[in-house]
């Protein structure tokens, strides 16, 4: 897991969980993971983020996959 940003509380607002197995990433937006399968995945509501958090990203050496498929 990849914490971006946290409220007050300590709790997490924004972050990555990815599977170790095959690099999928699932986002976690105000504070509720998004872990829909991929056939109901929005690539084109994902990327902007993955483009927003990129920075933060990039220091973790890893290859997100938005989906199954996606290489």
């Amino acid at each position: 897991m990849k914490i971006i940003s946290r409220n007050t509380n300590n709790d997490i607002i924004e972050g990555v969980l990815t599977c170790s197995h095959c690099k999928r990433y699932y986002p976690i937006i105000s504070g509720i993971p998004i872990m829909s399968p991929d056939e109901y995945r929005e690539t084109s509501l994902e990327l902007p983020l993955v483009e927003k958090w990129n920075p933060e990203l990039v220091d973790n050496n890893t290859n997100f996959r938005l989906l199954k498929d996606a290489e």
